[in-house]
């Protein structure tokens, strides 16, 4: 391991990784050293970042399938196991917004789809992969949130569930393997980026004036690595911290 390559021989799966923050974080990974496992749903452009993971020098697996095909989750866990029998890095990004609507407009079946991707998704990531991430001597799990998730703010009421309810979800991760694994988990607020979700929800906006998913790669990656010793905390990129989350006095 050397200092500009400072994941090498580690295996990092990273979903939603064929675009935005997905995309950047595998490409940074990669770029460290890691091997990446990257998963999404178009082929052609996994194949896009694997190009340029090769042009970097780097490595990576293509792994083409929607999160929310569980039963591929429950198949990358056992492919991970033959190969590598262990998984150093979990980065859970592949997330949707949903309607922006009244909540009582909301379409069941988009209710349910995006709780399928933002939430369910990645408790499947971490029940086949848990074993995994405890086999490395230093399993690091990701899960990218949203200030949505602490905000009451109308029509926003669906991605803003699901994204409380990941962070709940990776949270009480973080408490069950916390001083008794190697395992560390943290959630990343990415702030306003120059996302195509961002141009969805924002249509108006002026991209160009935001910081990008590739500002943001790096600090992901320092959450990856080996020396990283805070669990079950937020990083805020928009001010660059770490912080706890505290109960409601």
């Amino acid at each position: 391991m050397s200092d500009s390559k400072p994941l090498a021989g580690r295996i990092a799966v990273v979903t939603g990784a064929t675009r935005g923050i997905g995309n950047a974080t595998a490409l940074a990974l990669a770029k460290a050293g890691a091997h990446v496992v990257a998963t999404g749903r178009t082929q052609g452009g996994l194949e896009e970042l694997d190009d340029e993971i090769k042009a970097a020098g780097g490595s990576a697996t293509l792994a083409p399938f929607d999160v929310t095909d569980y039963e591929a989750i429950d198949r990358l866990g056992a492919a991970l196991y033959q190969r590598h029998g262990k998984l150093d890095i979990l980065v859970g990004n592949a997330g949707a917004l949903g309607q922006i609507s009244p909540l009582g407009h909301i379409e069941p079946q988009d209710f349910e789809k995006t709780l399928a991707i933002n939430l369910t998704a990645n408790w499947r990531l971490i029940r086949s992969l848990d074993p995994l991430l405890r086999a490395s001597d230093a399993g690091r799990a990701v899960f990218v949130t949203s200030g949505a998730a602490h905000k009451e703010r109308a029509y926003w009421g669906l991605y803003a569930a699901t994204k409380a309810g990941l962070e709940a979800l990776a949270r009480a991760y973080a408490a069950e393997t916390r001083n008794i694994t190697p395992v560390r988990v943290m959630l990343v607020n990415p702030g306003p980026l120059a996302t195509a979700m961002r141009k969805k929800a924002m249509p108006g906006e002026d991209q160009s004036t935001l910081k990008t998913p590739a500002d943001l790669a790096p600090k992901i990656v320092a959450l990856c690595a080996p020396d990283w010793s805070e669990s079950g905390k937020l990083y805020d990129f928009p001010t660059d911290s770490v912080k706890s989350f505290r109960a409601p006095e």
